[in-house]
């Protein structure tokens, strides 16, 4: 879609995207004050919402953000985007924001969140990377330690990530992953990361810095039908470097095989249990939303 395509839930009103604003004192705005969600919806049919509006009453409950629609109304909402959207498959940005304040850090003043939901495109990377396999680097930039900021709070602050997203820009590469403080593999700048190392499919841990992801938990569910044993388990560069097969996953990213990791060709792109995962996740898809 584009921009003047996309459209926009605003507190119960539709809108073309493009009209849809906010007050310069709404502290989402100001100070990154708010959480929001990724959702997919394929065929007119949004995938795992009940997960993300569980995830996303979490990350409200963390902040100590009061949502003001419950669980059913928002599910209402979202049903009505997609029923407006130009296209039967999409992205959903929902956004919940502290709403409007005074002029200072102090959330006190705010005493209406604000709900967007936005349906639009997105692209992590070229459809052409997604088939072939992209080209990653791991970025100095690191994750917010656990006892900064939980990883499982979806907030609106997502400047490491962008500074991580940069570097990658920088050195041609197609996407970053983050390291947390201790040195380990916590994710990608907007994405879960998976390693396969024989027959185990290994993924970093939330007290690494992951974020609970919904694609993620997909294909932690599907592992075994691939003949995959999972585990959440902590993992460094070294690991990356020498897995058999590395991919990424996401709401946005969906899943995207990994060619190389800082110049580092690895064994197999797309590695065979990566094309049944993808074959998985995609029966998924259709039995969900078709």
């Amino acid at each position: 879609m584009s921009k003047k395509q996309a459209i926009c839930w605003k507190n119960g009103e539709i809108m073309p995207a493009h009209q849809a604003t906010v007050s310069i004192f709404d502290h989402g705005f100001l100070y990154g004050d708010g959480i929001f969600e990724g959702i997919r919806f394929y065929h007119h049919t949004a995938f795992r919402l009940t997960a993300h509006l569980q995830r996303l009453a979490y990350s409200a409950q963390a902040i100590g953000l009061n949502l003001p629609l419950s669980m059913q109304e928002l599910t209402q909402a979202v049903h009505e985007t997609i029923e407006h959207a130009p296209n039967a498959d999409g992205y959903l940005r929902l956004i919940v924001t502290r709403g409007e304040g005074n002029l200072g850090i102090n959330p006190e003043s705010c005493n209406k969140p604000n709900v967007f939901i936005i349906a639009d495109d997105v692209h992590v990377v070229a459809q052409n990377i997604k088939q072939q396999g992209a080209n990653i680097i791991i970025a100095s930039t690191r994750k917010l330690t656990l006892d900064g900021l939980d990883p499982r709070v979806k907030s609106l602050n997502y400047l490491n990530h962008i500074l991580a997203r940069m570097e990658a820009n920088h050195a041609g590469a197609d996407e970053a992953l983050m390291l947390n403080g201790n040195g380990f593999i916590a994710e990608g700048s907007a994405d879960n990361v998976f390693i396969i190392q024989g027959n185990h499919l290994i993924t970093p841990p939330s007290t690494d810095g992951a974020l609970a992801g919904i694609t993620r938990q997909v294909i932690l569910d599907l592992s075994q039908d691939a003949g995959l044993q999972p585990m959440e388990k902590s993992i460094g560069a070294y690991d990356v470097y020498n897995a058999d097969a590395c991919f990424l996953t996401g709401t946005g990213a969906e899943l995207i095989p990994v060619r190389s990791v800082d110049g580092r060709a690895l064994k197999s792109c797309p590695s065979k249990a990566f094309e049944k995962l993808a074959s998985l996740f995609q029966e998924a898809i259709a039995k969900e939303c078709l």
